[in-house]
């Protein structure tokens, strides 16, 4: 069998290593092109939030400033929540017969429903004289201060899995806007504002205080400008409010479960709740976007990634290939 002249085999085999080159040029290429990308999406995204919010703001200040701006808000929210209503109302009733009419007076009212049957374990609530919760209610890492008041009547103060009591006050530690490596006090706060409630996250570094239509858009401006007080992204913006603010504890679920106006929210989901003494005080230890240690954790990796010959490898550092 002839063999491959030896120059010709090198020949060929640098012609690869000049593909090989190519190749590697272009991925390096589409990577930081697909990493501006995806920098300039999440920076969009962030002032899409930040223009809603500004929009919301103005529009509460003129509600303040002209009653009949406030009314026609209040009326529209209204009707936007209950759509199904109005366009049945144009219909023509059909008169029910005598068996629909005995079976109507025969029904009982409508439960809530119940999410599953399975039961949560909660853990036992100092109470006073009259039963009622003796606060502040330490939950772990999240303090309750006040569960405020139901608001059974407006479908926009709860959803499936929470419930957004008027007046409700919980405070959590979180690193600071200013300096997320020190340790401060959030405050969330639930308000009622022309019809519709008002989540406020409020930080005692003297920073302004982020207002949202929704717990997860607060949760997510925090968290950006954790990042950018950083200028790394050493958390994930995607929020996760109702935990930050303590509205989907089981121990906070089982209370507002109490409050006979809890049974009139239509769209929540009732859970089944036991109380134990040995149940879990917080579940969020593991998240950087809810526990300060685990966002201080997180700091220490971003930036060792970026200064390894400098900086001393975190004790749970794990290389990936």
């Amino acid at each position: 069998m002839q063999q491959q002249p030896h120059f010709a085999r090198k020949r060929g085999s640098v012609s690869y290593l000049q593909k090989l080159t190519v190749l590697k040029r272009m991925i390096a290429e589409y990577t930081q092109e697909n990493a501006a990308l995806v920098d300039e999406i999440v920076e969009v995204q962030s002032l899409i939030l930040v223009r809603k919010e500004e929009r919301k703001y103005l529009l509460r200040k003129l509600c303040e400033f002209d009653g009949a701006v406030a009314q026609q808000v209040q009326r529209a929210a209204t009707q936007a929540s209950t759509p199904s209503s109005t366009s049945n109302s144009l219909k023509p009733k059909k008169k029910p017969s005598e068996t629909e009419r005995r079976s109507s007076t025969s029904k009982s009212p409508r439960r809530p429903s119940v999410k599953s049957n399975k039961k949560k374990f909660v853990q036992p609530v100092e109470v006073d004289s009259i039963g009622r919760p003796i606060f502040p209610i330490d939950l772990g890492r999240l303090t309750i201060h006040s569960l405020g008041e139901v608001v059974a009547d407006r479908q926009e103060f709860h959803s499936e899995e929470a419930i957004f009591p008027v007046g409700y006050v919980s405070t959590r530690l979180y690193g600071s806007l200013k300096d997320p490596t020190i340790k401060c006090i959030y405050t969330c706060k639930i308000s009622d504002e022309t019809g519709v409630p008002t989540f406020a996250i409020a930080c005692d570094d003297g920073t302004k205080e982020i207002t949202g239509d929704t717990p997860d858009v607060c949760h997510s401006l925090l968290l950006q400008k954790i990042n950018d007080a950083l200028s790394l992204n050493v958390v994930s913006t995607r929020p996760r409010g109702n935990e930050f603010f303590g509205l989907t504890h089981p121990t906070v679920l089982h209370l507002l479960q109490s409050y006979s106006a809890a049974k009139k929210c239509v769209n929540y989901k009732w859970t089944r709740f036991e109380v134990s003494k040995t149940a879990e005080t917080s579940k969020d230890y593991n998240d950087a976007g809810l526990s300060f240690d685990y966002l201080q954790r997180s700091i220490n990796l971003c930036k060792y990634k970026m200064a390894p010959d400098v900086l001393q490898k975190p004790s749970d550092y794990v290389e990936r290939n």
